[in-house]
């Protein structure tokens, strides 16, 4: 009788859920170890539909258990769907030849250097078969850009290509899975100029392509510098226009999200023209008491977002904005409620329909974190009457909720994902997203509608000047003591638990919503005792890093640097290589030999039975060794490596162990293998080169 009271009380509120129900679903087809068969995806399919059926002829409390059961198949078949659709060649080797393809991307690397992704490629002496349908090469040599990208422009020059790595630690962030998601058969770099083989053939999307690109060089030219850089970030989607300090610093303030075409920018644009819109159609007296001027005011917004969405390229965080900003447009269409948490559970499941792999990224966990707790918030607060001072006093508290409520919501995502918390993030963006409300983005709109009559810089003027602004805001906030902290990664539930437990207090009624605190403190309690590896070896084995007593140790301060700052942020350190390499002769339980090159390798004269050697070249016929050895070809079966547990009860975990054998992994040869630690005892940590 109490479940059946209890679920009576959730009517009216469980469309919420069915969102969850289906992102349980991807999450379950992307954590297995193994690729399902199509019949098994089928399987899942045909269950769900059963159940569907049969929830229809169920009651008020079974009915919602069953229905929440088809969501979840329903989100395993979408991700099935989405991965085999994508599907394509990559290569499994290292080439070095002549590339050529169209340019159909362009921005810049965390080196920043300038990166070009290219599709309908030409391999040497490569089938086409075989060929990726897209690859991405790094522009790296003074004289590495020969002719000037340009979008559609097809392209050849001689590069280094590989296939896309693993991760660089076993559950680690997987960059096999999210090349495979984009397409992205291969990544390397050239140091040879770019020759230009055609001109650019006319095609919508690569037209779409030139235009933004024209508009941010447009942009830049009337506000140079990382002035111009951001404001072509906000308006194109092109970031290759502000520098790696300016970025850094936005980092260290938590403002780095203005930069992204986000909910931010695209709710403050749609409206700002809504709101624009219903202004000009109250001062026509005929239009304000006939048409309904409402409606049209949010058809008009809703132009002006896919608008905004086609300029800024339409990428996955810009895609995910615009669903939820039109789903709200919609609802004034057809007389609903704009912003709601059905609205934003709507929202959820068409951007969970179209990019399944999105549910694994930041970008959606910290877009929908921040937006359903602030449309929950905001509705208690409706819903208690509660008022927020007088009314000149409510947009500053309204600025300071939502500004204190998305950062609650979103720092233990963002800290999970990168590593960091910026101290004093709330300040800053008390101090900057006003800004961009009243300021930027009407000035980017007044930049648009004089562009016609060469006066749009009139709007850019104002633009930068706002701007100008949030840098400096930036830069003073990230320049204060303690601006940013350092948190160790956490273990794979933590998320999923703190997520799971702020969903049951948000989206249950009644007052067992407060059981969801539970999970929460579970979560960050795991999270807080949790230990990174003693060991970890680079899938290539050309690095090494030793947990010691002052930190992580790196066995070389130069080499392999994506992995190396990777290994220290997911050990909570914000230090560098160099510092990193400088406690390589510390003392340490495990004695690890590291053999960086073919002269080191030729020098070593052997182990004994307690060591493990790590080398960057294959040590064939030295049969002498009677210790763990670690070198390419075995790495290239396991993936990176991680010795866990007790300093004095080591254990081995692979990156092949963690991720699985699935479709856009690249492992080589059969995943059995004969890696055990037996006679690795306590010792002194030492290198050999």
């Amino acid at each position: 009788m109490g479940l059946r009271h209890a679920m009576l009380i959730q009517r009216g509120h469980l469309f919420g859920w069915c969102p969850v129900g289906m992102a349980c679903g991807i999450a379950l087809f992307f954590g297995l170890k193994f690729e399902p068969s199509f019949a098994v995806i089928a399987g899942v399919g045909i269950l769900g539909l059963c159940l569907a059926l049969a929830a229809r002829r169920m009651g008020e409390v079974t009915s919602p258990a069953l229905v929440f059961a088809v969501m979840i198949a329903l989100g395993f078949v979408v991700a099935g769907w989405r991965a085999h659709s994508v599907a394509g060649p990559v290569l499994d080797w290292r080439y070095y030849g002549p590339v050529e393809g169209r340019i159909v991307g362009m921005d810049r690397s965390a080196s920043d250097a300038v990166r070009l992704t290219l599709d309908h490629v030409k391999l040497d002496r490569v089938a086409p078969a075989k060929t990726p349908t897209r690859v991405r090469i790094s522009l790296h040599g003074d004289g590495a850009l020969g002719v000037a990208p340009e979008p559609g422009l097809r392209v050849m020059t001689t590069a280094h290509l590989g296939p896309p790595g693993g991760p660089v630690e076993p559950g680690g962030f997987d960059f096999q899975r999210h090349a495979w998601f984009a397409e992205l058969g291969a990544v390397g770099y050239t140091r040879v100029p770019l020759v230009a083989i055609s001109v650019a053939e006319f095609d919508l999307r690569q037209s779409i392509f030139r235009i933004r690109m024209s508009v941010s060089a447009h942009v830049r030219d009337v506000l140079p510098g990382d002035v111009g850089g951001f404001a072509a970030a906000v308006t194109t989607g092109d970031r290759s226009g502000i520098s790696q300090d300016a970025l850094n610093d936005l980092r260290a303030s938590n403002t780095a999200h203005l930069l992204a075409i986000s909910g931010l920018h695209m709710g403050l644009l749609s409206g700002f023209v809504f709101g624009l819109l219903r202004l000009l159609f109250a001062l026509i007296p005929h239009v304000a008491l006939h048409w309904p001027a409402r409606k049209l005011a949010a058809f008009g917004a809703l132009i002006a977002a896919a608008v905004y969405l086609a300029l800024s390229g339409g990428n996955v965080a810009t895609e995910r904005a615009f669903v939820m900003v039109a789903v709200a447009l919609c609802a004034i269409l057809v007389n609903r409620r704009a912003i709601s948490l059905r609205a934003v559970a709507m929202a959820a499941i068409i951007v969970l329909t179209l990019r399944p792999e999105a549910l694994m990224g930041p970008g959606f966990q910290m877009s929908f974190a921040a937006t359903t707790a602030l449309v929950a918030v905001f509705g208690w607060i409706r819903d208690m009457e509660w008022t927020l001072g007088p009314k000149w006093l409510q947009p500053v508290l309204g600025v300071v909720i939502s500004s204190a409520v998305a950062g609650l919501a979103t720092a233990p995502i963002g800290a999970a994902h990168f590593n960091t918390m910026a101290h004093y993030g709330l300040m800053a963006n008390l101090a900057s997203v006003p800004l961009m409300g009243v300021l930027v983005i009407p000035a980017a709109v007044l930049a648009l509608v004089l562009a016609p009559v060469g006066l749009d810089v009139i709007g850019l003027w104002l633009m930068g000047a706002g701007l100008r602004w949030i840098l400096w805001v930036a830069d003073t906030v990230s320049g204060l003591d303690g601006a940013q902290g350092y948190v160790a990664g956490p273990g794979p539930v933590v998320l999923p638990l703190i997520a799971i437990g702020m969903l049951f207090v948000i989206l249950w009624q009644g007052r067992a919503r407060f059981v969801g605190v539970l999970p929460v403190i579970l979560g960050l309690a795991l999270w807080q005792s949790g230990s990174r590896p003693h060991v970890l070896i680079a899938d290539t084995g050309g690095l090494v890093g030793v947990m010691t007593e002052d930190g992580r140790a790196l066995s070389k301060p130069k080499g392999a640097g994506f992995v190396a700052r990777n290994w220290l942020e997911n050990d909570g350190e914000g230090i560098d290589q160099v510092t990193a390499a400088a406690r390589w002769d510390a003392e340490h339980p495990v004695r690890v030999i590291h053999l960086s090159g073919k002269r080191a390798a030729a020098a070593f004269t052997g182990c004994r039975k307690h060591e493990i050697v790590v080398s960057t070249t294959d040590l064939e016929g030295r049969s002498d060794l009677d210790c763990l050895v670690l070198t390419p070809p075995l790495l290239r079966r396991t993936g990176a490596i991680a010795l866990i547990g007790r300093a004095d009860k080591l254990s081995i975990r692979t990156a092949r162990e963690v991720a699985g054998d699935r479709m856009w992994s690249s492992w080589t040869a059969s995943p059995e293998l004969d890696l055990t630690l037996d006679g690795v005892m306590p010792d002194r940590l030492a290198q050999r080169e």
